[in-house]
């Protein structure tokens, strides 16, 4: 459960904060033409990549699922390794991260997807 309390926002327990930026990846681009139904594009978006040292602070294993929570929802990810720097998460666009995205777009039809901060949690 997220609770709001004047522009801040917090949850049941305390977890680890990361900065999460969401964008497109080539595979992503490579699956358009089988569809976003397709078990592929599925594992894609459904996929967090996390520096090696934060997954070991937040006791996670590469290819164990973790529980993402943002001021306005939560969303299951698999974890990997990857090239990000410390104190900061990726995730492709996709369903899952549409769960942890406001409503608001800024005037731009979509909404902010750049520098969300976040919790991290693994699921045991």
């Amino acid at each position: 459960m997220i609770t709001s309390i004047a522009g801040s926002w917090r949850t049941r327990m305390e977890q680890k904060r990361f900065i999460m930026n969401a964008g497109r990846t080539t595979k992503q681009g490579q699956q358009i033409n089988v569809g976003k139904d397709n078990a592929e594009y599925q594992a894609i978006v459904g996929t967090l990549t996390m520096h090696p040292q934060d997954m070991k602070s937040v006791g996670v294993q590469p290819g164990s699922n973790v529980r993402v929570r943002s001021e306005y929802g939560e969303a299951t990810f698999r974890c990997v390794e990857g090239k990000v720097p410390e104190g900061m998460i990726f995730v492709p666009y996709g369903p899952p991260t549409c769960r942890l995205m406001g409503r608001y777009t800024d005037g731009t039809g979509m909404p902010t997807s750049k520098g969300w901060e976040v919790e991290v949690e693994p699921i045991v």
